[in-house]
């Protein structure tokens, strides 16, 4: 009957107004702020909810984010605490803190703080001795607590989760790190296996990178007015990445901004801030989650989980969700559907109720069952969540699809020895990424309907048979490309498309919807930190992974792969010479032709996973 009520609880609270959920933390809870001391002497500014009734002890949920306390003020009440409803009302300290240099902090701020494994001294801080030093003034301070403490976060506050993992403070029962900004080199926000995520960047840094004096509880409106309608024809008409630190926009005054463009190779500094190294000998148990349709940390989640598994194996509680969702969107009330997706029930609630409380639920509590399933996936297609034994999952077959210079895929290997295709790739009309006309980006490219594209002959189209039976992907997907270009540095984007049959209900038929892409900049094809130019006319390869889908593609379906080698302005624009990118002028930027071998010795492919 406990669990039963505990149900019931959860359903009812799912139609609560945000007005009245803040009157409910008003009335259930003690707000208090303070500044807590680090052991260099900075203090955190730290908002913190105290239930007001004398159940007992209570754990601690500790969120650390960039993003600020607020509301601040002790009489100004959130309309929401901890990750989901559920554990809101569960009866847990909620603890809030801007993180070092950020808002109402003190001290100076580092994008993505490097661990350091060996301070020397009480001078040395990074977010993990940080974390370490927060959770020791509130065990001492705040009451009634049960020795325990959770961590949680979305995007960034989920790499100040995963930060919190190495040297962890001993209370560290249960994290989750969710959609975590982990190598900002190799695949999430701001590169992706070495090309500039341009529009993402641009737009968060003009606010993000803004400057402050001091602590501050606003950082004002950004540093300059992004006035534009249509993204493209900005970017487009602002040139050269160089031409971003004009005297109108960033005026070299933003310091990570300046950061990413000097630091154009995988250097020092990104892999210092890859907290990936790190994770070794982890005690807390943790649960990871990320969304199929993230455009901004579906690599963090993937490969944080990845990495725990691999430095932990059989020694650490992990565990790893991923569900159809967009950037974060497991903590809104409601995600039933997305883009042109229906997934015919609230996912949420499952995941909230059934996934996220339980987790923190037993290692804070001692309350309920174990976790006991690995990894929980959604299969986009089916609209089902399956339950793996380890992920990506044992025992697929790969199957290859080979690119065909008649625009076909095959699963049997070329057999001439001199068949190729071609595209003109010109960085004045660079592909766009979507079909859109927007200000911002478009955060449903990632699953839009690709026929926006049909007349561009900048993208090579291939497509296979209607699938005679339903085709159940799970995992990475390979991409083997073998090109030539007329130039010495280029970009391939290669995508992987869902195509309805023509008769499709809904009115998708003929729809080409996105399942996965991916970039790489070609000048990294034999390593991220020495780049290295192409010999033009000569054939030469590059072989990287898009990352992992869970979809079933529908009998009578068929698989699409496109290859194209600009994908703006998501991306900036390769000059397709070979040039420092971010100090590159106008008379860089030159057309190329890029050549896709489809031959018996040079058999470009994309390798699914079928389970």
């Amino acid at each position: 009957m406990k669990h039963l009520a505990s149900l019931l609880l959860f359903v009812s609270i799912w139609h609560v107004s945000a007005e009245a959920q803040e009157s409910w933390v008003r009335e259930h809870y003690t707000k208090l702020e303070t500044y807590i001391r680090m052991r260099d002497g900075v203090s955190l500014f730290t908002s913190i909810f105290v239930p007001k009734d004398e159940a007992g002890l209570r754990p601690i949920l500790l969120k650390r984010t960039p993003y600020s306390c607020a509301p601040y003020g002790a009489d100004a009440i959130p309309n929401s605490l901890g990750p989901n409803p559920g554990l809101m009302r569960s009866g847990y300290i909620f603890v809030t803190q801007d993180v070092r240099g950020r808002y109402k902090s003190e001290g100076s701020f580092r994008e993505m703080t490097p661990h350091n494994p060996a301070k020397k001294d009480s001078t040395e801080t990074d977010e993990s001795s940080d974390t370490w030093d927060t959770i020791e003034w509130l065990l001492a301070n705040v009451k009634p607590n049960n020795g325990r403490v959770g961590l949680f976060g979305i995007s960034y506050p989920g790499f100040y989760a995963t930060a919190s993992l190495p040297d962890a403070h001993p209370a560290i029962r249960a994290v989750s790190p969710q959609a975590p900004v982990t190598d900002e080199f190799i695949g999430d926000d701001a590169n992706h296996n070495g090309a500039f995520y341009l529009l993402d960047n641009f737009s968060f840094m003009n606010h993000f990178d803004a400057h402050r004096d001091g602590p501050v509880e606003d950082y004002g409106k950004g540093m300059f007015a992004y006035d534009t309608k249509d993204a493209y024809d900005f970017f487009l008409k602002l040139g050269p990445i160089s031409g971003s630190n004009a005297p109108r926009y960033f005026n070299n005054r933003a310091q990570t901004w300046s950061e990413y463009l000097q630091h154009d190779t995988y250097d020092e500094y990104w892999r210092s801030r890859n907290i990936r190294t790190h994770l070794h000998d982890i005690k807390p148990a943790t649960l990871v989650v990320g969304g199929w349709f993230d455009a901004e940390d579906l690599f963090g989640a993937l490969n944080t989980y990845g990495t725990l598994e691999t430095f932990n194996a059989g020694k650490q509680d992990n565990r790893l969700v991923m569900g159809p969702w967009t950037h974060g969107a497991w903590a809104r009330g409601e995600w039933s559907r997305f883009a042109t997706h229906s997934f015919g029930t609230n996912v949420n609630r499952f995941y909230q109720d059934s996934l996220e409380t339980p987790f923190f639920e037993f290692h804070l509590k001692d309350r309920g069952p174990r976790p006991d399933v690995e990894a929980w996936a959604f299969e986009t297609g089916t609209n089902k969540w399956e339950r793996h034994a380890q992920w990506p999952p044992a025992n697929v077959e790969w199957k290859p699809l080979f690119l065909s210079d008649k625009g076909s895929l095959s699963t049997t290997r070329p057999v001439s020895s001199n068949k190729s295709v071609s595209y003109t790739s010109d960085p004045a009309n660079p592909v766009p990424y979507t079909g859109k006309v927007m200000k911002g980006r478009n955060n449903e490219y990632v699953t839009e309907d690709q026929r926006f594209l049909k007349d561009r002959k900048d993208v090579l189209s291939f497509v296979g048979e209607p699938l005679k039976e339903d085709l159940h992907v799970a995992g990475p997907i390979h991409a083997h490309v073998y090109l030539s270009t007329t130039g010495t540095d280029a970009d391939i984007i290669v995508k992987v498309i869902d195509v309805f049959p023509d008769d499709a209900p809904d009115n998708q038929g003929g729809m080409q919807r996105l399942v996965r892409a991916e970039v790489f900049r070609g000048k990294f094809r034999n390593g991220y930190t020495k780049p290295e130019p192409f010999t033009p006319g000569t054939v030469d390869s590059v072989v990287y992974d898009l990352p992992d889908v869970s979809h079933a593609f529908a009998k009578g379906h068929r698989i699409m792969v496109q290859v194209q080698s600009s994908w703006f302005p998501i991306v900036d624009r390769n000059p397709q010479t070979f040039v420092r990118i971010p100090d590159a002028l106008e008379a860089d930027f030159k057309r190329a032709e890029i050549r896709i071998q489809t031959n018996a010795r040079y058999s470009s492919c994309v390798e699914i996973p079928v389970r």
